[in-house]
């Protein structure tokens, strides 16, 4: 019996409620709007509905992908022949155990807990406003910018790891790095909620720093067109998007993929690219940029297969 059909089943019979889509194009929850379906996928709304499914999904093969709004994942134009779970209506965000923390669990949108601490008269989460993904990649990859980011405000985060189970780590326990945390060499390892330490500000200028931000962000970055955000990791002592720019890549097109014309740092989706357009294109950049600068550039979106 196909992994599939018995995981059907068992979802009929212990957790009913919870929402499944059969072949489910990935192009539908991945930022650049590429992929393939994926055999099944997943929607829990509560955290003992994601448990249970890991559990029992890993018992019978099905390899799950846990993702939240795949704005840093490139999906294959073949499909997936596992289960993604799909965390964004695990979305409960309140005012945490404490006057300056606040709770968010994985599926939050970044740019949701930002407005809630701004609302709260917190500031630390500016920075946070217009990166598009939740609280739980975020939390995975250290995600940041504009000199902020995710390990200068967490306070601690609660994991279920697939052998040890649920474990609550501070911030020095997840070993944080640029674009790195304890669960970058984890994958299996998925976040359920994280608590973040706040500094009491006033709610007009953290709205205006996060409108500030926001304007810089639209006037440098291309987000008229559907992309992962930057491609590639700041290498050390160099910026990608400024070493490509010099290699004169920028406009590099495969099919519908395109090195971005306003900002070199992005590849983006003009219209109807495909997976291996955008693969195409990491890789003759790669190329350029080592053959030209002697750099090697390391792609920052995560490649599923």
């Amino acid at each position: 019996m196909d992994w599939y059909t018995e995981l059907d089943k068992w979802i009929a019979d212990y957790l009913p409620d919870l929402k499944v889509a059969c072949d489910e194009p990935m192009s539908r929850h991945t930022s650049f709007r590429v992929g393939g379906p994926a055999k099944r996928m997943a929607f829990p709304e509560k955290g003992e509905q994601l448990v249970l499914l890991l559990e029992t999904a890993r018992d019978l093969g099905a390899r799950p992908l846990v993702i939240g709004n795949g704005t840093n994942l490139l999906a294959p134009d073949e499909g997936l022949n596992r289960l993604v779970i799909d965390t964004s209506g695990m979305c409960r965000l309140e005012a945490g155990e404490g006057p300056r923390i606040v709770t968010a669990e994985a599926g939050v949108p970044l740019a949701r807990l930002a407005d809630f601490a701004c609302k709260q008269g917190l500031t630390g989460l500016e920075f946070a406003h217009g990166i598009p993904g939740t609280v739980g990649g975020g939390v995975c990859m250290n995600a940041g910018a504009y000199d902020g980011e995710m390990k200068g405000v967490i306070q601690s985060v609660t994991v279920l790891f697939p052998e040890e189970g649920i474990k609550t780590l501070s911030n020095e326990e997840m070993d944080f790095g640029y674009r790195h945390s304890l669960l970058s060499d984890h994958p299996d390892a998925v976040v359920l909620r994280a608590d973040f330490a706040l500094t009491p500000g006033d709610e007009a200028a953290i709205r205006e720093k996060m409108r500030q931000l926001m304007a810089r962000r639209k006037a440098s970055q291309p987000l008229e067109y559907p992309s992962a955000g930057s491609t590639f990791k700041r290498p050390a002592g160099y910026y990608a998007g400024t070493l490509i720019d010099q290699c004169g890549l920028k406009g590099l097109t495969v099919g519908g993929a395109q090195v971005s014309e306003k900002h070199a740092g992005f590849v983006i989706n003009t219209g109807g690219a495909t997976c291996a357009d955008v693969l195409a294109v990491i890789r003759q950049v790669q190329e350029r940029v080592l053959a030209e600068k002697g750099v090697r550039l390391e792609p920052e979106v995560r490649i599923i297969h």
